[in-house]
């Protein structure tokens, strides 16, 4: 488990001892090595949380699952290295007359809401090779005023792709000596960098899961990206805009500072156990991490950002909000 009592504020708790299992005692949840000798590792007040991420040979009692589907915690199963299987979503987070808007959105408002999205990702995108001291990006510029001129998804998916490659082209230019990134590649991931995007990139659309579930929204149902069985379409939808400047600034951060080296990584480009635990650690810390945010001029974390772009999305889709404001940084 992640954090001491004493630090933990936030909603999302990751429990990554293997052989481990979570409990339910009075109003508590507990972890306890079930398979070793330490006993019980840490408890938490159920009421303070609201989403559970356990990693590989963790398990949840049979009353502490009946207790997650009373208090609509929502439970998220990956494997020991990060790949997502599966949730256990609470009976509580349906609302029928969400759902039923959101089912009804037209495709112009698919396409409205879609084209600001795109547009945040790629005002972040150069704002990101700003803050690193990257210049000459004013193409990405002109593909971000684009993506308000597209009249279908085909057009601003390829909007987007051009962004999203010239972006890539310049990111080589915000690693530090001894790093080095050409081109994205996944599935799997060519080198370090791609590796660490791609697992930084589960984890967000994992943050951005929860979001939507906790507002009652289909993560299912997109905008943007197509339907497929089994893609969260929506919840990808979201995390374009906090790719850049979430994701890709914390992979950055973690091997520019030395958080994360060439050591850590496995022949086939994976983090090592203990690499990923402190890649977790580094994780949460960042997501709990607070700034000042543009619009609302107050200070909010990362994951209380992302949870309020959800709120956001539910107005538009309510007809509570005309419009959807992506969340951008100028600078």
């Amino acid at each position: 488990m992640k954090a001491s009592e004493g630090m933990y504020d936030e909603a999302v708790l990751f429990v990554t001892r293997q052989g481990s299992q979570v409990q339910v005692d009075g109003g508590r949840i507990v972890v306890w090595d079930v398979d070793g000798d330490e006993g019980r590792l840490a408890s938490r007040p159920i009421e303070k949380v609201d989403t559970i991420n356990v990693f590989g040979g963790v398990n949840f009692s049979t009353p502490f699952v009946a207790k997650a589907n009373e208090h609509g915690i929502v439970l998220n199963y990956f494997t020991q290295h990060g790949k997502y299987r599966g949730s256990f979503v609470p009976e509580k987070n349906t609302i029928a007359e969400v759902r039923r808007a959101q089912y009804a959105l037209s495709d112009d408002a698919e396409l409205e809401i879609a084209k600001a999205m795109i547009s945040g990702k790629i005002r972040n995108a150069r704002t990101l090779l700003s803050r690193k001291g990257v210049h000459g990006t004013e193409v990405l510029k002109d593909l971000g005023v684009r993506t308000e001129k597209a009249t279908s998804k085909d057009d601003l998916r390829g909007t987007e792709g051009e962004a999203a490659e010239r972006y890539f082209a310049r990111l080589d230019e915000t690693l530090t000596d001894g790093w080095t990134f050409e081109t994205r590649s996944k599935r799997p991931p060519e080198d370090h960098i791609n590796s660490l995007l791609s697992l930084t990139y589960v984890f967000m659309k994992n943050e951005v899961l929860a979001a939507l579930r906790q507002y009652n929204l289909d993560p299912f149902l997109g905008v943007l990206h197509a339907d497929r069985h089994g893609r969260p379409s929506l919840a990808l939808d979201l995390q374009e805009e906090f790719r850049p400047i979430f994701c890709d600034a914390f992979v950055t951060r973690l091997v520019n500072r030395g958080a994360i080296t060439h050591d850590d990584f496995r022949t086939d480009n994976r983090l090592r156990d203990d690499a990923f635990d402190t890649y977790l650690s580094k994780f949460d810390d960042y997501m709990q991490e607070e700034f000042t945010h543009p619009y609302f001029e107050y200070t909010v974390s990362r994951r209380k950002a992302i949870r309020q772009q959800a709120i956001l999305l539910r107005k538009v889709i309510t007809d509570e909000l005309d419009d959807y404001h992506p969340l951008t940084f100028d600078r």
